[in-house]
């Protein structure tokens, strides 16, 4: 089945959000209530591993999704993989706009993700960071608009049609359930300068952050 997102208009307050069905239903339940957990970084092995399948759809897997998307939100995020919780199961959740500025809001379990080739394959260049490396962004060339599929929090089928920064993001936290971090795909000058600036930063973000909260900006360091 094709996802109906939960959308919101995040130029308008108090703007009227409308689902449609009982698993979108869910999916309003799972977006509150749920506990702040520290990110895992870098160079942790989980963050460089393969994840397992999701094979069991329960309240326990709904409860650790609400933790999720209480974290992306805690950590100003658009987009959150399980192993950034230090859960090696292939999971994600995203808050993320598409090219239409809209917010689209999900939680995808097991999920693919199918770039265009041939001519419908256009490459944007934008600037890119990570949770898991906070403080830091990097400039990224991905495909503008991406297919993922993957199963939904009951385990049904779902199709998500990204584009904009959609499209990066589902790109982007697909990447982290193969093990892959975006500073993977940065050339080697990139990437150290990805990491010198993480580290100019760095004392911004407790090491159980966002947890306790980011530190403010020392213009003398």
């Amino acid at each position: 089945m094709v996802w109906a997102f939960y959308c919101a208009d995040h130029h308008r307050l108090g703007a009227t959000e409308t689902l449609e069905g009982a698993a979108m239903a869910e999916l309003k339940d799972i977006l509150t209530g749920g506990h702040v957990l520290p990110i895992t970084r870098w160079g942790e092995p989980i963050m460089h591993e393969q994840t397992l399948p999701v094979t069991v759809f329960d309240s326990a897997l709904h409860s650790f999704l609400a933790d999720m998307f209480a974290t992306m939100a805690a950590a100003d995020g658009v987009g959150l993989a399980a192993t950034q919780v230090g859960d090696n199961r292939s999971i994600f959740v995203f808050r993320c706009p598409d090219d239409d500025d809209v917010i689209q809001v999900g939680a995808v379990m097991n999920p693919k993700v199918i770039l265009p080739d041939g001519k419908d394959r256009k490459l944007v260049s934008d600037e890119e960071g990570c949770l898991s490396l906070p403080g830091a962004y990097g400039t990224l060339a991905r495909p503008d608009h991406s297919i993922c599929r993957g199963q939904d929090l009951n385990g049904d089928d779902i199709e998500i049609q990204g584009t904009g920064l959609l499209a990066r993001c589902l790109q982007h936290e697909t990447d982290h359930l193969s093990g892959m971090v975006f500073g993977d795909r940065l050339s080697g000058r990139a990437r150290k300068q990805l990491y010198a600036d993480h580290e100019g930063l760095a004392y911004r973000y407790p090491a159980d952050w966002p947890l306790s909260p980011k530190g403010e900006f020392d213009p003398t360091r």
